[in-house]
């Protein structure tokens, strides 16, 4: 029998609605249809995109005014999946390369892009959290200059940060920053570090990736 899973992400911001999907259709059985309910077109397309990357039949319709169902299909669930093969199938074994220790997030402010510094803090809380929904984390996460604000008290990423450290990800904040911004008491989540260590996590790397 068919299972429909609903997953309410009304009202959240990207990525979050992608990340409760994921989750959903990760616990799926064969065939089950996850049903998402979200508040905006960006949303949906969102959603749609990583149905077709995982290779997912997937509809979309709007039922109200800010209000729009996405409908994903698992695999071998009928005509929706299509013959999606049996890529990344969830009951078949897939060997993916352990690139956990290969891989350093750098953050340098508590923004992200340029142009509205508001916008810039949300993007940069949405850009934390889907690091740490990632289906393999980064070996480390180093802070420095305006980025350690991220580690420090009165943060919103602490608990996204806590959650990565304590499945074994270093969150490393420049003590030289902490100190300049008079936050050296108040780190809140991993350890302080320094620029020879920086430097040296940057050059062993194997991929940076910087927001």
């Amino acid at each position: 029998m068919v299972k429909i899973i609903e997953v309410n992400a009304i009202g959240d911001q990207c990525p979050i609605p992608v990340v409760k999907a994921k989750k959903a259709l990760d616990q799926a059985a064969s065939g089950d249809v996850v049903k998402v309910e979200v508040d905006n077109e960006f949303a949906v397309q969102n959603l749609t995109k990583m149905a077709k990357n995982q290779e997912y039949g997937c509809t979309s319709e709007k039922v109200a005014d800010k209000h729009f169902v996405v409908t994903i299909q698992g695999r071998d669930g009928g005509a929706a999946a299509g013959n999606a093969g049996a890529l990344e199938r969830p009951d078949m074994p897939v060997c993916y390369p352990d690139s956990r220790n290969d891989t350093v997030v750098i953050i340098d402010s508590a923004t992200m892009g340029t142009g509205n510094d508001e916008l810039g803090k949300v993007l940069m809380k949405g850009f934390i959290y889907a690091v740490s929904q990632l289906d393999q984390l980064p070996s480390k996460v180093i802070f420095y200059n305006g980025g350690v604000t991220l580690t420090t008290e009165g943060s919103d990423s602490i608990e996204d940060l806590k959650s990565m450290e304590a499945q074994g990800v270093e969150i490393l904040s420049c003590g030289t920053c902490l100190n300049y911004y008079g936050l050296s008491d108040k780190l809140l989540v991993g350890e302080v570090t320094n620029m020879y260590n920086i430097a040296e996590a940057m050059n062993g790397c194997g991929k940076i990736i910087k927001p």
